[in-house]
C-alpha cells in the first residue's frame, strides 16, 4: 500500500510532469517547483538507485553518492518494497538507450 494512499494526490501535477518534452523542459520545470535542496535530495535517491541496482555496496555508494547510510537504506527499501517505479524507469531508460545505439 502506497504511504500516501490516504492523502489525496494531486494528479494535475503528476499530468503536467507528462506533458514536458524533452530534458531541458523537466529540468525547467522541476528548478521552478522545487527548492535547490529538493532537487539535491531527490536526485542524491535517483543516484543511490542507480548504484543499488548496479549492486554496489554501501560503502562504495557513500563514497560515490555522499548520500548517508540513512538514505542508501531507504532507496534499498523503495527497490526492494516499493511500487515499482525505479524499475519503470530503468527499464524504459534501458530501452531507449539500446535504440540510441
Amino acid at each position: 500500500m502506497n504511504k500516501l494512499s490516504k492523502k489525496p494526490r494531486n494528479e494535475n501535477m503528476y499530468k503536467a510532469i507528462l506533458t514536458l518534452r524533452d530534458v531541458d523542459e523537466c529540468m525547467k520545470f522541476f528548478d521552478d517547483l522545487c527548492t535547490v535542496s529538493e532537487l539535491m535530495a531527490m536526485e542524491q535517491r535517483y543516484q543511490v538507485a542507480v548504484c543499488l541496482d548496479k549492486g554496489m555496496i554501501y560503502n562504495d555508494i557513500l563514497s560515490e553518492t555522499g548520500a548517508s547510510s540513512a538514505t542508501i537504506s531507504r532507496v534499498n527499501r523503495s527497490l526492494q518494497y516499493g511500487e515499482g517505479g525505479y524499475e519503470i524507469a530503468f527499464s524504459r531508460l534501458a530501452a531507449a538507450e539500446g535504440e540510441e545505439k
